[in-house]
């Protein structure tokens, strides 16, 4: 849910054989892209601790220094998502903020209803990049 100038604009989708991380982060990636224009501050909400926490502790900095290794030495997953976010991140100002989901925040309960449904329509197209992960690939 965008919401721009006094006006709201619901964007959804959904893809097969994917995560909830994966989807939060696909929702910020095309957010973002709606905006690279806008000329404005951007304020970006989700109830994703991992989506939040990653870009405001510095965790994906931290993992892109390091070659996308976490500091046990295992790999980063959604490294694609990622690389994408911090690319967005430089066309525009974002600031990110946590949300509590399921809590009665009327955009939080909007999205999830958008997701949900998104989620349940036929014909899916896959998400080639966690297929491929998930088969070894």
């Amino acid at each position: 849910v965008i919401e721009r100038n006094g006006e709201r604009r619901e964007l959804s989708g959904g893809v097969r054989h994917t995560t909830n991380n994966r989807m939060e982060m696909t929702a910020a990636i095309v957010a973002l892209r709606e905006l690279q224009d806008c000329g404005k501050k951007i304020a970006l909400y989700s109830d994703s601790s991992y989506l939040v926490n990653g870009i405001t502790k510095g965790w994906v900095k931290k993992w892109q220094k390091k070659g996308w290794l976490k500091s046990d030495g295992e790999p980063v997953v959604n490294v694609d998502l990622w690389q994408e976010l911090l690319t967005l991140q430089g066309g525009v100002h974002v600031t990110f903020h946590w949300v509590k989901g399921h809590a009665g925040n009327e955009l939080n309960e909007r999205c999830d209803q958008l997701a949900t449904a998104a989620a349940r329509q036929p014909g899916l197209v896959a998400d080639m990049v966690y297929e491929s992960m998930m088969n070894g690939v």
